[in-house]
């Protein structure tokens, strides 16, 4: 079950799984198609939006947010998602935690080194990408 999508303005209202509980505009959507999002998933109780984002957002969609009583949240997500599988970050971290070169690291994964380092070191992980899609970690 998905909990979160993100939804960018060119979306199909189709593609979106129906139980989402949060939908996250990556940039501003025009009125009709919140509105088909909005009939296909009566279970949405927030939205969330970048503060550049809300700026450049129409008055009408903010107030159909309104009226259909979702919450509107602003929320900083940071940095592009991960492309790498989880099972194959998780994989680096535990080669990592085992005291492992950052180079044999990178001949066993095959993810390139400074990506290891940036994964073990700074990466805050809460958002992979998953073919296409963007998927939200908690």
């Amino acid at each position: 079950m998905v909990n979160k999508f993100a939804m960018y303005p060119d979306e199909n209202p189709g593609n979106i799984p129906s139980e989402i509980i949060q939908l996250h505009l990556v940039r501003p959507v025009k009125v009709d198609l919140l509105e088909k999002v909005l009939a296909r998933c009566p279970r949405i109780e927030s939205i969330t939006m970048s503060t550049s984002t809300k700026k450049r957002l129409a008055e009408d969609v903010e107030k159909l947010i309104r009226t259909k009583g979702i919450t509107l949240k602003l929320e900083q997500n940071r940095g592009r998602a991960i492309e790498i599988g989880l099972d194959k970050m998780l994989q680096a971290i535990e080669l990592r935690k085992d005291y492992r070169t950052l180079r044999d690291i990178e001949k066993v994964t095959g993810i390139p080194k400074s990506t290891i380092h940036y994964l073990v070191r700074y990466a805050k992980r809460n958002k992979i990408k998953k073919g296409k899609e963007i998927v939200y970690l908690k």
